[in-house]
């Protein structure tokens, strides 16, 4: 006679529910070895993708090197196509994992929305760094003064968003290019020489043509001085209590501040060797 296995609720229960975890288990094996697969290969195509990205724009500096590209010109576009690889192999990556090139791009296009709205200070520094590489105000070593802020410096690199100025004392500066394409500005080394202008006041008793005699000679005589002007040795004011007589003559920019200095040393030795006194504020007290 067979017998008839009873089977209780709490072992009918954990067979089923051992049977749906089986089957829920078997069903996410390949998901989890597509996505495996997914992460190895994704892997592989970052590792290329960065080594391709370097190769390239090594290429494209030493393209820019031979055609003589300002450096500030090339490290813009360098940044500018740096972004846009970067971009495309996130794309790339992205699609590995089973994301479409539409749903990347609607949701590249919500988040431009977005990030348009609250970056419009960052659009417009780069709409104005574009500005400054098509109308080249200024160049990579140039010396320049911004007047909007003040700020004063070297030009050692026009980025994406900023330029970087070198302060005389070593100091880093950047500045938004929004606000250097939309200010004034001097651009102190865009000439191949400076103009000395300065004056020095000397005393009513002084010889006046011995004193512009002696400027004249000086300005011959400066070790940097150019001949794109001619030298000028003039009085520019009778003033309350000195005659103020005028120097003009052109600098070798790139000696500008070194000959400016030793002409203004040599001055003073000059006049104080020949006579010529040098006014300046003075106060008398007189006590009762």
């Amino acid at each position: 006679m067979d017998t008839v296995e009873t089977v209780t609720a709490d072992e009918l229960v954990e067979e089923i529910q051992t049977g749906v975890l089986q089957q829920q288990l078997e069903a996410l094996l390949p998901k989890f070895w597509s996505f495996f697969w997914s992460a190895i290969i994704a892997l592989i195509v970052f590792f290329i993708g960065t080594r391709v990205i370097k190769a390239v724009l090594k290429l494209f500096r030493k393209a820019m090197q031979i055609h003589g590209v300002d450096s500030g010109v090339e490290t813009f576009l360098e940044s500018v196509l740096k972004w846009i690889f970067y971009i495309i192999l996130l794309t790339i990556l992205l699609g590995l994992f089973g994301i479409t090139t539409t749903s990347i791009s609607a949701a590249v296009a919500g988040i431009g929305v977005t990030a348009g709205l609250a970056m419009q200070g960052a659009l417009s520094n780069f709409a104005g760094g574009v500005l400054i590489l098509l109308m080249r105000p200024f160049k990579v070593g140039d010396y320049i003064i911004e007047h909007a802020t003040g700020q004063e410096g070297t030009v050692s690199k026009i980025n994406i968003i900023y330029t970087t100025l070198e302060m005389v004392d070593g100091r880093l500066v950047q500045i938004p290019n929004g606000t250097l394409s939309s200010a004034s500005l001097t651009n102190c080394t865009a000439q191949q020489y400076r103009l000395f202008n300065e004056t020095v006041g000397i005393s009513y008793s002084s010889d006046i043509k011995k004193a512009k005699a002696i400027l004249e000679d000086i300005a011959k005589n400066t070790e940097h001085g150019t001949d794109h002007s001619p030298i000028q040795v003039f009085v520019s004011e009778l003033g309350e209590s000195a005659v103020m007589l005028g120097l003009r003559f052109s600098i070798d920019t790139a000696h500008f501040w070194s000959s400016k200095w030793d002409v203004l040393e040599e001055i003073k030795t000059r006049f104080d060797e020949e006579d010529i006194e040098i006014c300046f504020n003075q106060l008398d007290v007189h006590i009762k």
